[in-house]
């Protein structure tokens, strides 16, 4: 593979290795970090699982440089047997190679599902469930894909025309969103497509609302620069800096699970962005960023590396910024970030404080069984929500096994897997007592509509609070996992509808944060 030839034949080159089995020889182009993450016996692995998805490799049709001012990315498109798939092959400014990931090929995806909801909207309900998997076919045959389809009809109106269809990964599956115009309403068809571009999940939602101020932010009161935290990898952020004479204090935003954005968006939310705004409002400093296991996520094994290792960067970064009072740093830390929260200030004993949004004080696997039983409680008769709620029991019997390996390879209910590592890095690991013996202020806030992290777990932090003088606790009966304000039994759908973070948290922390300042 030479470094001087034009990078996509590098990408092809390096591909042509792969499906030759040359386990070895790609090595000598890969940087430190992807030596260490892929090695030969790594490598022969992944390719095994991506012939096992698509069927044996049938060759190359054809590359492309997707323009990164910090990376040189080729997309190269590959026959496989029974699909096509894309490699992401991703080159440094030294020609090492640094990534590499494979995705569906964007048109093919689109096309199936113009197809599904093209056949379901004229009735051919058999067509429109061809492309679905085994779980889908079991949980959705032509007969209820029916009433679904005409009980959405019956709402909305008759269905129109695809307008656009935006391609997404999401936890290991990639979601195909297609934005529809219905006769009075637009909705967005979600196709959710496994490694096999079989359908996985079907979903109807609101049609997305742009994004706007909330109403407790003053624009004019801030700025917004990027940063970039840490160097391996960078991960892209803003701060959101008060306008005025400082030093101010200043605050790291901490991501729950998946792969998140800056703004941490979910669904019709964003709620870093709210919370970035409405702090900033109030004279305080606050830095968000990409998490590392949507902007890099070669590499992870553990969630030191996908979330510890980026907050102590950014806490790093914030210290040495002009205008921020290093002695005012905290950490807020949303549903995982909560979580390890404690564990992120035990690692920075010079933070001020620390605040948890809606943290778990149980493990992963339990949190996990508990939501599918409250999925299935909602719909029982969901053959596939009740799959996953026996997939959930596995993974605790998986993980807790004292037997369990690093290198294991652990598969999560929805999809995707992790390896052993990943549950091995917190096996023994007590938020609520590491929170206990922090020696810096906490701020524990929960919504009591929340049914990801729920009062089982808030529970758990004022039993090992109850002794810390310097703890505040406190919930909001209205408010679900995104600290949005709603009514009724909460579900996943509301996430999809537009909201703000409630204006009683932004000012709760703010005034915990800077006492006596309105």
């Amino acid at each position: 593979m030479q470094s001087n030839a034009p990078v996509e034949v590098r990408a092809q080159n390096f591909v042509g290795e792969l499906a030759r089995g040359d386990w070895d020889h790609p090595q000598t182009v890969f940087d430190a970090a992807m030596s260490s993450a892929m090695p030969a016996a790594k490598l022969h692995a992944l390719w095994g699982v991506l012939e096992d998805a698509a069927g044996s490799f049938g060759g190359i049709e054809g590359a492309h440089v997707q323009a990164r001012h910090d990376l040189q990315v080729v997309l190269v498109t590959c026959k496989f047997e029974r699909i096509r798939k894309v490699l992401r092959v991703v080159f440094d400014n030294d020609n090492k190679l640094t990534g590499l990931f494979y995705e569906p090929v964007p048109e093919d995806v689109e096309a199936k599902t113009r197809s599904l909801v093209t056949a379901a909207a004229h009735g051919s309900y058999d067509l429109a469930s061809r492309d679905f998997g085994d779980v889908m076919k079991n949980a959705l045959p032509p007969s209820k894909f029916a009433e679904t389809w005409k009980a959405v009809e019956q709402k909305v109106g008759a269905w129109q025309t695809v307008e656009q269809i935006e391609l997404k990964p999401e936890q290991g599956f990639w979601s195909s969103l297609a934005t529809s115009r219905f006769e009075r309403e637009r909705l967005v068809v979600k196709v959710v497509y496994d490694a096999r571009d079989e359908v996985t999940g079907l979903f109807f939602q609101p049609a997305a609302v742009a994004w706007s101020a909330p109403p407790y932010a003053t624009p004019s009161a801030f700025e917004e620069r990027a940063v970039n935290v840490g160097t391996a990898p960078q991960l892209p952020g803003v701060l959101t800096l008060p306008k005025g004479v400082g030093p101010v204090p200043a605050i790291v935003l901490v991501h729950g699970s998946g792969p998140n954005d800056k703004d941490e968006s979910i669904g019709g939310v964003k709620v870093f962005k709210d919370l970035a705004w409405g702090l900033a409002s109030r004279g305080i400093a606050v830095l968000r960023y990409v998490k590392r296991s949507r902007q890099a996520p070669t590499g992870i094994t553990t969630q030191k590396d996908e979330v510890l290792d980026a907050a102590h960067d950014a806490v790093e970064l914030l210290r040495n910024t002009a205008g921020i009072d290093a002695n005012r740093i905290f950490v807020l830390g949303h549903s995982q970030g909560g979580y390890l929260a404690p564990r992120i200030a035990a690692g920075n004993p010079s933070l001020a404080g620390v605040v948890i949004l809606a943290g778990s004080t149980r493990s992963l696997e339990d949190t996990l069984i508990d939501q599918f039983t409250y999925f299935a409680s909602l719909d029982p008769k969901n053959a596939a929500v009740c799959a996953m709620l026996e997939a959930a029991r596995k993974l605790k019997q998986v993980v807790e096994d004292p037997n369990l390996r690093a290198d294991q390879d652990v598969p999560f209910p929805t999809g995707g897997s992790a390896k052993g590592a990943y549950f091995l890095d917190v096996r023994g690991y007590d938020p609520g007592n590491a929170a206990r013996d922090l020696s810096c202020r906490l701020l524990v806030l929960q919504g009591e509509r929340d049914y990801q992290v729920t009062m089982k777990d808030f529970d758990g932090w004022k039993r090992a609070l109850t002794s810390k003088k310097d703890a505040t606790l406190k919930t909001y009966p209205s408010l679900n996992h995104l600290f949005v304000s709603g009514s009724g039994t909460p579900t996943p759908s509301e996430y999809e509808r537009p909201g703000h973070v409630e204006k009683a948290v932004i000012d709760d922390i703010a005034g915990w944060i800077t006492p006596g300042r309105s």
